[in-house]
């Protein structure tokens, strides 16, 4: 530990010399207990403070001086000694003071220009320029030493050869010394650099360049050569500068504007001042005496010549005269802009007044000839004005004059003229005699009074249109009058009355002939009507109404349905005349309540008339059965199926299991067999029920000749039957593939038109179209197939496609079917 705090210095010989003032480091370390403890050597106890000391870090004896050994090695402090807090915190002041000054706080003229540290070193470089010199004979000075230093910068990294620093980007060769040649101060005998700073650090800027650098730096320290007399400076603006200055200060903003009108007082002087503006606290000059004058210093002269009022003067003349030029300039622009908008109002103005001087023509002709209208319809005129001349005459407006014609008001022309013409022209008019009469001379006044505008069905404003005013207030009567007379059963020429004019007729006033005029009538007739007594059927006069009235007529449904059902009370299908009165009602009345009417009043009566049916393969009588079928076209297949699965075929087929038991004549059998399935259309052979009992006929017929075994038995019986069967199964197999090409046919016909997608490309879509027409719902069963084939579930059925073909799964395995059957299994 260095004991030199405890020395002084003298002055001349720089001998250290004993000191023994408590001193502040004292002071801190009598307390320190980590303090290093100085251990008594046994010269020390022996000689006490004469034994002989090697290391300077001991207190010198109180002899005074003590020469240093400076042949001796160097000796290092160890890592491990614990310094004192007073060394701490000198090292910490000492720190602080060596810290580097960042580059942003130096000022730009105390940083050297003269060199660029690190001037050829790059990032990637691994060392400096100046290369390996002279490394080898690098610290061999140690090799009288015990080369502790080599030994520590090893440690550190440090590879002989390369530079110091973690990525050897520092210097290679050590800092070389170059000997000064006399005793002057630096930089007195030129440069000192060596060769390896050369190198290292080379040189940027020139000498020239630093020269200047000096000079600029020097003058500033100098008095001004000239005696500081300047010469003043004069600037001048032109009268252009001064209109570019007013036109840029004229482009305000908004919140400019209204900074510029801000009151503004100022009392940064003796006397309180208002301004208008902050521009013109920006511009206030130094008026004389506003100021309190300074006193004259010792190095401070008086001016000669000194006329601050003349000045303030002055600068006040030069701003008045550029504010009267820009303003000027701004007055003359404001003119000339003015002058060029009314060139243009003039221009307009020449337009709309050309423009108002046509229309004043235009209408003056068209007055002249409204005039001339209403002169000929004077009675006492001796050329009366027609329908057909005045006609011509709004053609002629409406042609030549389209835009005044368009602005006048057409309602009250008409009225003045048209009207008068009209009454007189329909005065005699019998709409049910001659219904066209008048169509042509209407339609040619509708495309010159109807209005341009869509009006809606209610709330016509007639004010706003002429020919619909007219249709009202001069034919509506005439329709109105008829009307009241007009017998509903003798439709046919208030029908063509009115087919002849729905074109004509503004769509509204015809809503209201049928809604108010017609319906009327027609319900009143329907409610007087008896289907027992009146000869005349009803649809005879009700049904040429459907194309005028057509959703109209559906309240009239109601009451001619429960009419024709109490008629139907006591009727017996023997009697065709029912058939003839409800047959036109088919079409006209919806599905559902035909079906429902056919159910409830024919479907029964036909029952019975089954029942009273006797089947007789020796004497039959058909008429009963005749009765029957002839409906077929009238009710539904469904009911007509139900009605023979309940009342017909049970009968039929008790009869033939009859006659098979008691040693029949087949041929009489297969004769009997193929003669009632004639008398059914293909329709109803084709519904699988029906198909069912013919094959359980089949089926009969083939167990009653497989099991008379032992017995007699008629030859080719056997043959014949199993023949019949095959024949009549391959007949339902054929039929079924025909119904399918037709079905197929006939949506490809419907195809034609339409988007390709839509068009079944398969069988599988072909399926997937039946379904969606009959509304059956045809989707995939997830998860399930057979023998790879993908299930189906149409309807309650679940069907499989296999090359075109439709399986249904049957009770022990898939049966095939056609399209029909299984459209028909799932309703």
């Amino acid at each position: 530990m260095s004991m030199s705090h405890l020395y002084g210095t003298d002055g001349d010989d720089g001998v250290e010399m004993e000191n023994f003032e408590v001193s502040d480091w004292d002071l801190q370390n009598e307390f320190n207990p980590h303090r290093q403890r100085h251990r008594q050597t046994k010269e020390e106890a022996t000689y006490g403070v004469w034994a002989e000391r090697d290391s300077d870090e001991e207190r010198p004896s109180f002899g005074g001086k003590r020469s240093r050994d400076y042949s001796a090695p160097v000796n290092f402090i160890s890592a491990g000694l614990k310094k004192s807090a007073a060394e701490d915190l000198s090292e910490e002041d000492s720190d602080e003071d060596e810290k580097p000054i960042k580059q942003e706080e130096i000022p730009k003229e105390f940083v050297p220009k003269k060199l660029k540290t690190g001037g050829n070193f790059k990032p990637s470089q691994k060392g400096f320029v100046g290369g390996t010199k002279s490394f080898v004979d690098f610290g061999s000075w140690e090799r009288h030493t015990k080369g502790i230093g080599q030994k520590l910068l090893q440690k550190m990294g440090y590879v002989p050869g390369r530079g110091l620093g973690k990525n050897a980007q520092g210097i290679i060769n050590p800092i070389e010394a170059k000997q000064r040649k006399g005793k002057g101060a630096v930089g007195a005998y030129g440069s000192e650099r060596t060769s390896q700073s050369l190198q290292d650090f080379p040189v940027v800027d020139s000498d020239e360049e630093a020269e200047e650098e000096f000079q600029k730096e020097l003058s500033q320290w100098r008095k001004d050569p000239n005696g500081g007399k300047k010469k003043p400076k004069y600037s001048y603006k032109t009268v252009e500068e001064l209109k570019a200055k007013g036109r840029i200060s004229k482009q305000l903003s908004a919140p400019q504007k209204e900074l510029s009108q801000v009151k503004v007082i100022d009392m940064t002087g003796r006397e309180q001042k208002v301004y208008y503006s902050y521009s013109q606290i920006s511009h206030k000059h130094n008026i004389p005496d506003d100021s309190p004058q300074q006193p004259l210093g010792k190095d401070s002269k008086p001016q000669g010549f000194a006329l601050p009022e003349l000045e303030h003067n002055l600068q006040l003349l030069i701003d008045i005269t550029e504010q009267e030029i820009i303003q000027n300039d701004r007055q003359l622009q404001y003119e000339r802009d003015m002058v060029i908008n009314l060139t243009h109002e003039i221009e307009k103005m020449s337009q709309v007044l050309s423009h108002e001087e046509t229309a004043i023509g235009n209408l003056s002709k068209v007055l002249e000839m409204v005039e001339e209208c209403e002169r000929r319809m004077q009675p006492s005129c001796e050329d009366p004005l027609t329908l057909d001349e005045c006609a011509k005459i709004f053609e002629t407006l409406q042609d030549k004059y389209y835009e005044e014609y368009r602005m006048s008001d057409r309602v009250d022309l008409a009225v003045a003229i048209v009207y008068p013409l009209m009454k007189d022209y329909f005065k005699n008019w019998d709409p049910l005699k001659d219904c066209t009469y008048g169509t042509e001379i209407i339609a040619k006044w509708k495309s010159l009074l109807e209005n341009d505008q869509l009006l809606s069905h209610g709330g016509q404003d007639l004010s706003t249109d002429a020919f619909h005013r007219l249709m009202w207030e001069i034919w509506m009567p005439y329709v109105r009058t008829i009307v009241a007379q007009w017998q509903p059963r003798k439709c046919g020429s208030m029908v063509d009355f009115l087919d002849s004019w729905v074109n004509v007729v503004p769509v509204w006033i015809l809503e209201n002939i049928l809604d108010q005029l017609i319906f009327p009538k027609l319900q009143k007739e329907v409610e007087s009507w008896n289907p027992l007594t009146d000869t005349v059927p009803i649809h005879s006069w009700i049904h040429p109404w459907l194309p005028l009235m057509q959703a109209r007529l559906e309240p009239l449904y109601s009451p001619i349905r429960n009419k024709l059902a109490n008629a139907l009370q006591k009727w017996h299908p023997s009697d065709s005349s029912a058939k003839l009165i409800l047959q036109p009602w088919k079409d006209v009345f919806t599905p559902g309540s035909w079906e429902a009417f056919m159910v409830k009043n024919i479907v029964p009566k036909l029952g019975m008339c089954l029942n009273e049916l006797i089947i007789n393969p020796h004497q039959q009588h058909m008429d009963a059965f005749y009765w029957v079928v002839d409906w077929e076209g009238m009710i539904s297949v469904s009911s007509l199926v139900g009605l023979l699965e309940k009342h017909f075929f049970p009968k039929w087929l008790q009869v033939l299991c009859s006659w098979l038991s008691n040693s029949p004549n087949y041929e009489e059998i297969t004769k009997w067999y193929l003669g009632w399935k004639s008398m059914f259309s293909d329709q109803v052979l084709a519904h699988p029920s029906i198909k069912d009992k013919f094959n359980e006929a089949l089926d009969i017929m083939n167990r009653a000749v497989s099991s008379s075994v032992g017995g007699y038995m008629q030859p080719g019986a056997r043959e014949n039957i199993a023949y019949l069967t095959h024949t009549e199964r391959r007949k339902d197999f054929q039929y079924e593939a025909m119904q399918e090409r037709r079905e197929a046919e006939n949506m490809a016909q419907r195809g034609i038109g339409m988007a390709a997608s839509s068009v079944p490309m398969n069988f599988k879509d072909l399926i997937q179209t039946k379904a969606e027409e009959h509304n059956i719902v045809f989707m995939p069963v997830i998860g399930k197939r057979h023998e790879g084939k993908q299930l189906y579930t149409f309807g309650r059925i679940v069907i499989y496609i296999d090359r075109g073909v439709v399986f249904v799964q049957g009770e022990k395995t898939w049966v095939p079917t056609s399209l029909q059957s299984l459209i028909d299994m799932a309703k």
